[in-house]
């Protein structure tokens, strides 16, 4: 049975105007129990996926001013997917398109040069980079410090530690990473809003830039002819 992955979006939301900056893309798998996030990212062939983006920008980019796509390091080392992104932009101009840096688990362990090598690609083709997850898998504080002066953003994921914004240690772990994202000159995403009273909490805590199910669940970006739909 031929494997079908579709791009899902999510939106991003600007707390000062309430109104959508962008979306992220989410890659999900169709199964026989509806579309699921694919169980190993690193199993999928990376031409199937580099494809697929392509036809996915093409069709979103009168669409959106900014849109974000995920990569694990494992993908960052992949020529097809990095040309497939690269290749993206161009079509999508003057949208503007982000490339995610996930906390997934490497399969092998990436020297600091390595990485920095091929997010230069991004860089001379001017795509900004995103550090997803902080604080969560492999981009723990000190996996990324040396990445914070080249990044463009962070976003933190409520949802990663199964905790309430209005508990104190989350909102230790919030401020932590505003506070870099202060230092270091660069826009700061808070994931996993869920409900009122987290957006109502975030803006007092000075969170711009806002993801979550209060503001939109992901939804299925079908491409011309498609016949699937949100729930397969």
């Amino acid at each position: 049975m031929k494997k079908i992955y579709r791009f899902f979006v999510q939106p991003q939301i600007g707390a000062q105007t309430k109104s959508i900056i962008g979306y992220e893309l989410l890659l999900k798998q169709l199964t026989e129990n509806g579309w699921r996030i694919p169980e190993s990212f690193a199993a999928i062939d990376s031409n199937v996926i580099a494809d697929l983006l392509v036809r996915t920008t093409k069709a979103l980019s009168t669409k959106a001013l900014r849109l974000s796509i995920n990569i694990n390091r494992d993908q960052l080392m992949t020529t097809s997917i990095s040309d497939a992104i690269v290749q993206s932009q161009k079509q999508l101009y003057p949208t503007k398109l982000v490339v995610e840096l996930t906390e997934d688990v490497d399969s092998e362990n990436y020297s600091h040069e390595e990485i920095m090598s091929h997010l230069k690609i991004f860089w001379d083709n001017n795509i900004p980079i995103s550090l997803d997850d902080v604080g969560s898998g492999i981009n723990q504080f000190s996996d990324i410090q040396q990445l914070l002066p080249f990044a463009s953003e962070l976003k933190f994921a409520l949802q990663n530690f199964h905790k309430r914004l209005i508990e104190p240690e989350m909102q230790n772990k919030v401020h932590f990473w505003r506070a870099m994202s202060t230092e270091y000159h660069i826009r700061m995403v808070l994931e996993g809003i869920e409900n009122q009273s987290d957006n109502q909490l975030s803006d007092k805590m000075g969170i711009n830039f806002k993801q979550g199910y209060y503001f939109g669940k992901p939804r299925l970006m079908q491409l011309p002819d498609d016949h699937y739909n949100q729930t397969a």
